[in-house]
């Protein structure tokens, strides 16, 4: 197979947008969460900073055509631009483009229903703003792609499976260079109303670390919404200068109990992560980021199966939704933010409710898990 570098990235979320501002977030023990009113009650969320909206609201002044865009798409569009510059990319290059998100336009799609229902008729470009293929479709414009351009919505673990896309298409030799991410702005009424009524959003408490992500003897549910988007560059590994290379993938979809459950040892996820090693070549790991959303049977499933694929030689193990919320489609590649980071800079970043054995002093290889409502896992593995 061939060998595939990560020559460019870019990230938002509410930990920063810079390398630098997002990896000294990562060194403290602060959670980035705020209370706000939401239908009147205290509600957890975690936005990104007022200073990374203004930049993401320059953006939406350039073009006139911005201005009616959803933030999923405007963070887009911000992510994969730093991305293309940073692996040194041009419009000249032939490249492909896929960006996915659970929900899409989530805001704009809430105001334009809520429209609707109050005059009973429909805005001119409410589909086109609305529609999925939004994210990507304005993507490929702003970068002036000539290449593929996917859209695709396979919910928590959609910034993953655009990675793998991207994969498949650079092996295939259809196209050598791929931009993939995943872009979430979830953090609305409605939203977060579902949430709730699934009774697993982490009520307001009286504490400074509210969502208790890997905590396996938790009593609640404890997730917290977050927004976010990130892009990396993908292409075939050519002895180029590159940030990390991808060494294994793997994936699984788990049959449907029910609606949002995987099973109690989360098949999926041994099912991806031996898929990984073994495209690999590998029996273990040195550090896995879980997805671990801070619900109960999400977190223990998870770390069943980690169980089940390394025996008693488990790799250290670390999560980011204690820190930066969930964010549904992005949270995969934010995840892979988070790897990248500690392998960038050789420091393991545990969580305050998981006490490891033992931690790495060298860090070689880090695999990253997401997963979504209905069991679709994917385990990636990067190294340096």
């Amino acid at each position: 197979m061939k060998k595939i570098a990560i020559t460019g990235m870019s990230f938002v979320s509410a930990l920063g947008d810079t390398t630098e501002e997002t990896w000294k977030s990562y060194q403290n023990g602060e959670a980035y969460f705020q209370i706000e009113k939401v239908d009147g009650q205290d509600t957890y969320k975690a936005a990104i900073s007022d200073i990374n909206k203004e930049k993401l609201q320059a953006i939406r002044q350039s073009d006139v055509r911005y201005k009616s865009l959803d933030e999923t798409v405007i963070m887009a569009l911000s992510v994969s631009r730093q991305a293309m510059q940073e692996a040194g990319w041009s419009s000249d290059d032939l490249f492909g483009i896929n960006f996915g998100s659970s929900r899409g336009a989530t805001e704009l799609f809430e105001k334009e229903h809520q429209y609707y229902l109050e005059n009973k008729k429909a805005n001119v470009l409410a589909s086109p703003t609305t529609t999925l293929g939004n994210i990507s479709s304005w993507v490929c414009h702003d970068l002036q792609s000539k290449g593929p351009e996917v859209s695709h919505s396979i919910t928590c673990s959609t910034a993953l499976h655009s990675l793998l896309n991207g994969i498949a298409w650079i092996r295939s030799g259809m196209v050598g260079k791929f931009i993939v991410g995943g872009s979430e702005a979830p953090l609305t009424p409605f939203t977060i109303a579902q949430m709730k009524a699934l009774k697993i959003y982490s009520p307001v408490r009286d504490t400074d670390l509210p969502c208790r992500a890997m905590d396996l003897d938790k009593s609640k549910n404890t997730m917290i919404l977050g927004e976010g988007a990130g892009a990396v560059c993908l292409e075939e590994d050519q002895g180029q200068k590159a940030i990390a290379y991808i060494i294994g993938v793997g994936y699984a979809t788990e049959l449907l109990k029910h609606n949002i459950s995987i099973s109690a040892d989360a098949i999926c996820f041994q099912k991806s992560m031996q898929q990984a090693l073994d495209d690999a070549g590998l029996d273990s790991v040195d550090a896995i980021v879980m997805h671990a959303p801070g619900t109960i049977k999400g977190d223990i499933s998870e770390y069943a199966a980690i169980q089940k694929v390394f025996g008693n030689d488990l790799p250290a193990l670390t999560t980011n939704k204690w820190k930066l919320g969930h964010t549904f489609g992005a949270s995969g590649i934010l995840s892979l933010e988070f790897a990248l980071l500690m392998l960038q800079n050789q420091q393991f970043i545990e969580t305050p409710f998981y006490k490891n054995p033992i931690t790495p002093t060298k860090i070689k290889t880090v695999m990253v898990n997401a997963v979504g409502f209905g069991g679709n896992a994917v385990s990636v593995i990067v190294s340096v």
